[in-house]
């Protein structure tokens, strides 16, 4: 198990992710008191028959729902297994979104399996392609996706190895293209969502200031899904982003 551990456990509310627009390049930096987070967080353990199934996935979803939930600010929809399809996913992010004021911040999660391409909800797939068209339609200029998915690398553009000028989101993914993402049942989460989750929460704090940066973040969990995997699976950040961006307060 990695070194995420923390003292002093408690989350204050989550203020604000930093992303840089790709167009642009130019930080966005929201307000402390204005900026509202929201997030679409799904996950998927039972698929339909039994052959792909998973264990954690729906708990990865709802431990990252409860975990953005503690911030007051925050507007949290959460989908599982049936819940989970296409459809649904986009319908969400779509009217979620669409509340969101240009400082703010809309996050998707998504947990269960992953093809080349795309996401697999309950019912077949989800492009990143209508994922990206639901982001770019939202005024906000500060936006998420955390997927721990198999081969959830292939999210990432051919030929943009950080940069992409097609959608202005930071993306943080489980592991390369060609790795799976694993889980092992007798934990309570998939590797990546239990070091994100516990560094989101103060663990990939390396310096003590109470800010998260995205490099810390890369590092602490990157490390963590290393050890625990046996270095057989890698997380890949990616996006148009300075280092030391700030992705929480805690």
């Amino acid at each position: 198990m990695p070194d995420c551990s923390f003292l002093r456990c408690t989350m204050k509310v989550l203020r604000f992710f930093y992303v840089f627009l790709l167009m642009g390049g130019m930080l966005c930096v929201p307000s402390l008191a204005k900026a509202d987070v929201w997030v679409v967080s799904a996950g998927i353990s039972d698929y339909p028959g039994t052959k792909n199934d998973l264990a954690l996935s729906k708990n990865d979803a709802e431990t990252m729902a409860s975990l953005y939930r503690l911030n007051a600010d925050a507007h949290v929809v959460l989908l599982t297994d049936k819940q989970a399809t296409s459809d649904n996913i986009v319908r969400e992010m779509k009217k979620l979104y669409a509340k969101a004021g240009a400082e703010d911040i809309i996050v998707l999660f998504f947990s269960g399996h992953g093809v080349k391409g795309a996401l697999c909800a309950y019912d077949g797939f989800l492009s990143y392609e209508k994922i990206r068209d639901c982001m770019s339609a939202s005024s906000s200029k500060n936006k998420m996706i955390f997927a721990d998915a198999c081969f959830s690398g292939k999210m990432r553009q051919k030929g943009h190895a950080k940069k992409s000028p097609a959608l202005n989101v930071m993306l943080f993914l489980s592991s390369r293209d060609n790795e799976p993402s694993i889980e092992n049942v007798r934990m309570k989460n998939g590797f990546f969502t239990s070091c994100l989750q516990r560094c989101l929460r103060g663990g990939a704090d390396a310096n003590g200031d109470r800010i998260i940066t995205a490099k810390e973040l890369f590092e602490a969990v990157s490390a963590g899904v290393k050890k625990l995997s046996h270095d057989k699976q890698h997380p890949v950040m990616w996006g148009n982003f300075d280092d030391n961006m700030p992705v929480m307060v805690w």
